[in-house]
């Protein structure tokens, strides 16, 4: 029995034995997907070379380089376009700024014509007549100013009777309002206020301009603005002068 076990083992009929070389997993998956992609390029080497055989990816390729030379040139015009725009809005903006300076030089120089017309017509009325004895006041304009709730006050003033000595006074302003649908007064200037009464006293011979402005109380709408000329207290002329 045993030496029948030992003549199979040594004969050719003895089961073979086979030798494989060990390849770790990610080797092979590294091999497999260098093979797909280099099938891959294979395959989109040979898609591109038919199209161009065939005539197709020539034209596609020439409408792709129209189209981004077309692109380069829009946004090359839009740039341009833009740097138009924003030099001319500049130029616009400078031109408001221009004319609203050239719309304050205007009426400045609109006030001040009126305001040598009106001198020329009182000196003009001044040398035709007899000037009045005393201190009286010639002239009254009360005029809304630029900025809300304030106003701008013209006076005039003069002294006749051969004037020999110089006027020495105070100018009081007496405003009447409407505020809150009541009367109201309002002096100027306000002894309870900080202002200051050195900038309504007055000095001359014989003749003075006065100006000035005031500010109305929010919400208050002026009525009638009245002008004294005060000496020592005492009121030496007066005028009033509705506003509208």
């Amino acid at each position: 029995m045993k030496f029948k076990l030992m003549r199979r083992r040594m004969s050719i009929s003895a089961p073979r034995m086979t030798v494989k070389t060990h390849v770790p997993w990610p080797l092979r998956i590294a091999v497999g997907i260098v093979v797909l992609a280099l099938a891959f390029a294979l395959g989109l080497f040979l898609y591109e070379s038919g199209k161009d055989f065939a005539g197709f990816g020539r034209p596609l390729k020439d409408e792709v380089v129209r189209l981004r030379a077309e692109n380069s040139e829009l946004r090359e015009e839009s740039t341009r376009l833009k740097d138009a725009a924003t030099a001319a809005q500049s130029r616009l903006e400078i031109e408001k700024s221009t004319q609203a300076e050239l719309g304050t030089q205007i009426r400045s120089l609109e006030l001040e014509n009126a305001k040598l017309k009106d001198d020329a017509a009182f000196f003009e009325n001044l040398s035709s007549s007899t000037p009045q004895a005393g201190v009286a006041i010639k002239r009254l304009e009360v005029r809304p100013d630029a900025v809300p709730g304030q106003f701008h006050y013209r006076i005039l003033v003069t002294q006749g009777g051969g004037a020999e000595h110089e006027f020495t006074g105070d100018l009081q302003l007496l405003v009447t309002l409407q505020e809150g649908g009541k009367a109201a007064m309002m002096n100027l200037p306000d002894p309870s206020a900080a202002s200051d009464p050195k900038a309504f006293q007055i000095s001359f011979r014989f003749f003075k301009r006065l100006e000035g402005t005031f500010k109305a109380p929010a919400g208050a709408v002026v009525k009638q603005v009245e002008a004294r000329i005060l000496e020592r207290g005492a009121v030496r002329s007066q005028q009033s002068v509705a506003v509208s």
